[in-house]
């Protein structure tokens, strides 16, 4: 047994920070992953720098940070990167033209200083999560200024994620209806865009070699941090489907029950 742990964190032990996804790795909806908490501050008691990550759309960073510590997530407001965020770095960089955000009221409070225009004027349209609003109307909107120029920006691509009331439709089935019939490519600014999982090493100043993500979405998370250079560790939980994941042509470095396997596999 001792021998096959050994080698089990032999593989690991180059690893010197770490990428949390959020929902369904430290929590699903309002109620923490058993034990996660803890498990999290044991990471950090040993001195590994980490970042939460996330593709949600629905919440800003005072709203994440908020909830996070209100689960017992011992986490700065500065160690947390949302897609959303990345969103605003991508439209500051182009200067002040007029947006759409088609984004939760919430999350909008993270975008004061982008200049909002009707979709019909817009150079830019930024699809988020939207909820009950999405309609036939709204997609035509969107496709007809698509084909009159403008440019889509998706916070991300995700399929489905788990809530506490079963899986739920996410916005990459709008977005790919979107790229199919204007024919318009989006800027995928979330996971698993190589340049998500950059803005995350810059910040913890690691390499990717140095680096775990450690997920429960297979495409975004896993694939999409392997692809940066990252060691991709699936977690049982969330919307974890032994059934997709069998399915799938990537294959993670290791998949654990839950986060708290992670000390162990670190070697803690």
């Amino acid at each position: 047994m001792n021998s096959q742990r050994s080698s089990s964190t032999a593989i690991f032990s180059n690893i010197k920070g770490l990428l949390l996804d959020l929902d369904g790795v430290l929590y699903v909806g309002s109620h923490t992953i058993e034990g996660a908490p803890e498990t999290v501050r044991r990471i950090r008691a040993a001195g590994y720098p980490l970042r939460v990550i996330t593709n949600t759309s629905t919440q800003s960073l005072a709203s994440l940070h908020d909830k996070l510590v209100k689960l017992g997530f011992d986490i700065e407001f500065d160690e947390i990167l949302s897609a959303p965020q990345a969103v605003l770095r991508y439209l500051k960089r182009r200067g002040s033209r007029p947006c759409t955000l088609l984004l939760a009221e919430d999350v909008k409070r993270d975008f004061a200083d982008i200049a909002e225009a009707d979709i019909e004027q817009a150079d830019y349209i930024v699809l988020g999560d939207i909820g009950e609003n999405w309609s036939y109307s709204l997609l035509n909107r969107v496709f007809n200024r698509l084909m009159q120029g403008a440019k889509l920006v998706a916070v991300h691509k995700n399929r489905f994620w788990q809530t506490e009331t079963g899986l739920r439709m996410d916005i990459g089935g709008f977005v790919a209806a979107l790229e199919y019939c204007s024919g318009v490519e989006a800027a995928v600014m979330g996971k698993p865009s190589p340049d998500f999982y950059r803005i995350a090493l810059q910040d913890m100043g690691l390499k990717a070699e140095e680096t775990a993500i450690v997920g429960d979405d297979i495409d975004s998370d896993i694939g999409g941090g392997q692809q940066a250079g990252l060691t991709g560790i699936l977690v049982k939980t969330g919307k974890y489907r032994e059934s997709y994941v069998n399915a799938s042509s990537i294959r993670p470095n290791k998949i654990i029950d839950s986060v708290n396997e992670l000390p162990a596999l670190l070697g803690l």
